[in-house]
């Protein structure tokens, strides 16, 4: 079979809507995914097939990620080295990001196939327009189209039970709604007959996770990796959105819904927010989201 390097160094979220395509491809291809560490729960889980090459890309970093004097630069060799070795048939990136096409361009890849940007097309020998659709998952689509596939749509089993999973962390503070008001959230949900599951980012490992939200009947939460590892495992999800636009990230479900934060001017900013706190997701109150939540769960 080919062999296919597929790269994606961003978060939990971005690597849950790129595990489609790594099945779909897995039927046509060798794969070797390159992405952070903690992409390998998610292999072993839901794409056992596709080979990991951990890189954690500096430029991924929050804070601080062009100070080049600080790169892990002898990391990256060997990285580059290794890619080089599999001599890749094909290399794909979802993102319009001129950093991942100069990798793919360093690995060798006989195809480089992308979505350039910032003149990046030369780095690129298949370069791909952007899918109509804003989706970060369309892009993903548009690639799997590109090489003659179809990625099957979801079709979760119904889940009827009582049992909702609420997780209050998100990587930055533009994404928080808070803790209070999602135990808030969670004191109606009992009321109401729901079982109640409160997690948050220090509620074990990847893991341990990905195994509680398999035991769900509902997910709700921010807008990041645990909402969309729930929709993965075809839970039903209800996402409080701050500093990003549901029509670009919203959890891949049929039955995901939702609430977006009051307008901003920035928005979206990319989680770099320019106010002293995320005006956009603290404007919404408890009553806000339980009104919206609990018309969704009825």
């Amino acid at each position: 079979m080919p062999r296919l390097l597929v790269t994606e160094l961003w978060g939990l979220g971005d690597l849950a809507l790129a595990v489609p395509f790594l099945r779909t491809a897995s039927a046509h291809a060798k794969v070797t995914l390159l992405a952070k560490p903690h992409a390998a729960p998610l292999l072993a889980r839901f794409a056992l097939g596709v080979a990991l090459v951990p890189f954690v890309a500096p430029w991924t970093a929050f804070r601080g990620k062009y100070r080049l004097h600080a790169w892990p630069w002898r990391a990256l060799a060997r990285t580059v080295r290794t890619l080089r070795a599999k001599r890749f048939a094909t290399a794909v990136s979802a993102r319009a990001d001129p950093r991942d096409h100069a990798l793919m361009f360093a690995a060798g890849a006989t195809r480089r196939m992308g979505f350039p940007r910032a003149g990046s097309q030369v780095l690129l020998n298949a370069p791909l327009p952007r899918p109509a659709s804003p989706h970060r998952f369309a892009c993903w689509q548009a690639l799997a189209s590109a090489l003659g596939w179809t990625i099957p749509p979801a079709a979760p089993a119904p889940r009827n039970g009582r049992r909702i999973v609420c997780h209050t962390g998100a990587a930055q503070p533009a994404r928080q709604w808070g803790r209070e008001r999602f135990e808030a959230i969670s004191r109606r949900l009992h009321d109401a007959g729901w079982q109640v599951t409160l997690l948050d980012e220090r509620s074990g490992n990847l893991e341990a996770l990905i195994d509680t939200l398999a035991t769900a009947d509902r997910f709700v939460g921010n807008d990041s990796g645990p909402g969309h590892l729930a929709a993965l495992l075809g839970v039903p999800t209800f996402t409080v959105f701050g500093s990003q636009l549901p029509e670009v990230f919203s959890p891949v479900h049929p039955q995901a819904a939702g609430i977006e934060s009051a307008p901003c001017p920035y928005k979206p900013c990319n989680d770099y927010c320019r106010f002293a706190e995320p005006n956009c997701i603290r404007s919404l109150t408890v009553d806000d989201v339980w009104s919206r939540l609990a018309s969704w769960l009825a």
